[in-house]
């Protein structure tokens, strides 16, 4: 199944709550998910967008955010986006991709790898150049009708396309039999000129907890992301990476861009639709980003979708035997609520021996919102918490928290924290509103402080994590704002699918943004989970049908849940 970066993902504060000797989650385990099927925000953390990816929340935000509130309550095109006519960017020969084996292993059969070369800033080639990782599938049965290539981005920002192809091509066997199915890490991520803050984004426990020597400590991050991530970081920014991809299909030899994006990728497709209207092909886009809402709208709306997500997890556990919190509803969602207050005041201890808390709580069941397949485990871990005040459901739900050092599953050149690094610079160099940047300590505090009521009324467990995401990309440069005035922009009809009870891309994105493209019909997913293609054999007729033989439904569509 695919999976696409959660940007809404949540963190813990990565501290003991009691002072004793013990250590937090953030502490003993963890590098950051790259979510559930169909994925991650992405968390869109950064809240550009993930993420979703968010929408994102970089952990040393979010702390930084709880110590601010904790205080305060006791369309021309922008910067680097070019004009749509890839004036400034060089035209590779078709077929100029030099495609051999794969540095990471194990592969599906068939697989190759290889790099193209586009320029460091598309508005000034003159600043040298850099590589980006692909990875391709053959078509299978290409027949007297091959479509060419289908790329394939699979969500973040920070997730990569090439692994994702290998862990998971049987998804995608069916277009893969006409399409050669070609995928790649972007700009910054994996194999692409990695981008790192030295192996975290944490701003430390010693920082003093007032609010200017909080936000100071994220300034201070922030100088550390650009002193690990080098030249390539200013320019990890979504309207690049669609030049990119402007870049990709020239060397593919395609005349158009066929398409098909999930989360963030949706946000990936847009951009590339409104920079190359005229270069854009058969192009798909499922759990739909929002282009228009600022920072704040955006934190508010994923809280709402997590809820909206968990409330519907309840109804379904109320109608299965044994669920802990019984048929009502109603007391099941104060349960829940009370669990997260209660391990916040009172954290576990896991068979490692650190703390879990009401935040990482919090991480677990959003993470498990992600694919209803995991509903029945959270049901479980639920029961095994409340009634043997036991963790490790939850802790497994959940996973690790922070990045740890590598492993060895991967070439030593990709940074442990690369994922979470680069979800938090996209979504920033896509973000214009940070004007809080300028402003000092206490208004901050004072904007936080205001925010907080509307955010806690609309989840008492997701909002004040979401809140946290309005920091995120505090001490960074600001951003485009040509995503935010994308416009009708007269690209060819597209299809966007958007799901119900999505808890990282709510339906509304999808029917703001096919107003914004003005040229694109919708699928109404009426099921859970993120994203609808890799769960429900109806969006998945609608997909295939459109991207292998160009049919496309007037008006829109609706997938019964479970079909």
């Amino acid at each position: 199944m695919h999976r696409s970066h959660r940007r809404t993902r949540s963190h813990g504060l990565g501290r003991s709550h009691t002072g004793e000797p013990g250590r937090s989650r953030a502490d003993v385990s963890g590098r950051s998910h790259t979510g559930a099927p169909g994925h991650p925000r992405a968390d869109r953390p950064g809240l550009a967008g993930t993420p979703v990816r968010a929408r994102l929340r970089t952990r040393g935000a979010a702390a930084a955010c709880a110590v601010v509130l904790a205080s305060a309550l006791g369309a021309g095109p922008g910067p680097g986006s070019g004009s749509g006519s890839g004036s400034g960017t060089p035209s590779p020969a078709a077929g100029s991709i030099r495609w051999g084996d794969c540095p990471e292993k194990p592969v599906p059969d068939g697989m190759t790898c290889g790099y193209v070369t586009v320029p460091l800033d598309h508005e000034d080639p003159a600043k040298g150049t850099i590589r980006v990782a692909l990875a391709r599938i053959p078509a299978t049965a290409p027949g007297r009708h091959p479509l060419g290539s289908l790329l394939l981005n699979f969500g973040g920002p920070g997730g990569r396309g090439t692994t994702s192809l290998a862990a998971d091509p049987v998804t995608f066997s069916k277009l893969g039999e006409r399409y050669d199915l070609v995928t790649f890490d972007p700009r910054g991520v994996g194999l692409s000129e990695p981008v790192s803050c030295g192996g975290s984004q944490e701003v430390g426990d010693g920082v003093p907890p007032d609010a200017a020597s909080q936000l100071a400590a994220l300034r201070a991050v922030a100088r550390r992301c650009a002193l690990h991530s080098g030249p390539v970081l200013p320019y990890v920014g979504t309207v690049q990476v669609a030049r990119d991809l402007e870049v990709i299909r020239r060397a593919l030899g395609d005349k158009k861009l066929n398409y098909l994006g999930f989360s963030y990728g949706t946000r990936l497709g847009a951009v590339y639709a409104a920079l190359f209207p005229h270069r854009t092909g058969r192009m798909v886009l499922d759990g739909v980003d929002t282009l228009v809402e600022p920072l704040a709208e955006q934190a508010l709306a994923s809280a709402r979708g997590r809820q909206r997500a968990l409330d519907r997890f309840l109804t379904w556990c109320a109608h299965r035997p044994g669920c802990v919190y019984g048929t009502n509803t109603r007391t099941a969602k104060e349960r829940v609520d009370d669990l997260v207050a209660r391990l916040d005041r009172n954290p576990l201890i896991g068979d490692d021996g650190s703390w879990f808390t009401g935040q990482d709580a919090v991480d677990a069941i959003a993470t498990a919102l992600y694919a209803p397949t995991a509903w029945p485990a959270l049901a479980d871990a639920l029961a095994l918490a409340e009634r043997r005040h036991d963790p490790v459901g939850l802790m497994q739900l959940g996973g690790p928290t922070g990045p740890v050092p590598d492993a060895g599953d991967g070439p030593a050149t990709v940074p442990a924290d690369n994922a979470e690094a680069a979800l938090t610079a996209v979504n920033c160099a896509d973000d214009p509103d940070r004007g809080e940047d300028r402003a000092g300590p206490a208004a901050v505090e004072r904007e936080i402080r205001d925010l907080e009521p509307e955010f806690r009324a609309v989840s008492e467990i997701f909002g004040p994590g979401q809140l946290g995401t309005v920091l995120a990309c505090y001490g960074r440069p600001a951003g485009t704002d040509f995503i935010r005035r994308i416009d009708h922009p007269g690209a060819p009809r597209m299809l966007l699918v958007g799901t119900r009870g999505d808890p990282a891309t709510p339906y509304e994105w999808t029917e703001e943004t096919a107003r914004r493209l003005g040229s694109a019909v919708i699928v109404d997913h009426k099921g859970d989970g993120h994203t609808g293609y890799g769960t429900s054999a109806c969006v998945r007729g609608h997909v295939d049908a459109f991207l292998t033989d160009g049919r496309l439904p007037h008006g829109t569509r609706a997938c019964p849940a479970g079909e």
